[in-house]
């Protein structure tokens, strides 16, 4: 966690609206979380994307009791993104309702109907991928998550690149493919992120997805700052 640059990592995130941090987990604690896909009592529902027509694919959200891995790596990674949501609301003119307190901010989405945990580990085999989105389940939205490659990118898999698209007003989208390198987290934009134009700041959309994987198994670990309806 130290070793990210956080104010380089919130330019980047301006430009692109996705951004590399440092390594978050060993290789050896990227194995231990994938093994977890393997216990399904710790998870509170699997989707499988192909019947949803999500893409192709499965992933699994965790129950609230969460694996103490991914309860710390949420908690330290809040105060470090909770600064860039709150400029980002700022210069588009929003509401900023992300208390300082992790805990005290899920309070307030449970309070508003969003009670289910939104924590995901995904698998991917030959042939997977998933279809372009934003994880925005509810009124009350955190406007950062965090992805984390659990496997080793070009070995373990190949293909599978992190996707974002920005639909551009009266212009072509435009979209950045990026590896996930194992232990490695990408924060990037749950649906939208700061453009500035001539008339000032406008909300530029985007949505995010994940390339075909071509050969091998890539599993990621999902970090998302607001609960589910």
């Amino acid at each position: 966690m130290d070793g990210t640059n956080w104010s380089a990592l919130a330019k980047e995130l301006d430009l692109y609206g996705s951004a590399p941090t440092a390594q978050l987990l060993t290789p050896s604690e990227c194995r231990d979380l994938t093994a977890l896909y393997e216990k399904p009592e710790l998870f509170r529902t699997t989707v499988d994307m192909a019947r949803h027509r999500f893409g192709s694919g499965e992933y699994r959200y965790f129950t609230h009791d969460l694996p103490a891995p991914v309860a710390a790596l949420r908690a330290a990674l809040y105060p470090h993104l909770l600064p860039i949501a709150r400029d980002w609301a700022a210069r588009l003119d929003r509401h900023s309702p992300w208390p300082d307190d992790l805990d005290e901010w899920l309070a307030r989405c449970h309070a508003a109907g969003q009670a289910r945990s939104a924590q995901i580990l995904l698998r991917y085999g030959e042939g997977d991928w998933n279809a372009l989105h934003r994880d925005v389940f509810g009124e009350s939205v955190f406007p950062l998550q965090v992805v984390i490659g659990l496997d080793e990118y070009g070995t373990d898999y190949t293909g599978g690149e992190f996707l974002m698209v920005e639909q551009r007003p009266r212009a072509q989208s435009r979209a950045t493919a990026t590896p996930l390198q194992q232990g490695h987290g990408l924060v990037f934009t749950t649906r939208d992120r700061p453009v500035r134009t001539k008339r000032g700041w406008s909300a530029g959309a985007m949505r995010h997805g994940v390339s075909t994987v071509r050969s091998g198994r890539r599993h990621a670990l999902g970090l998302v700052f607001h609960d589910a309806s």
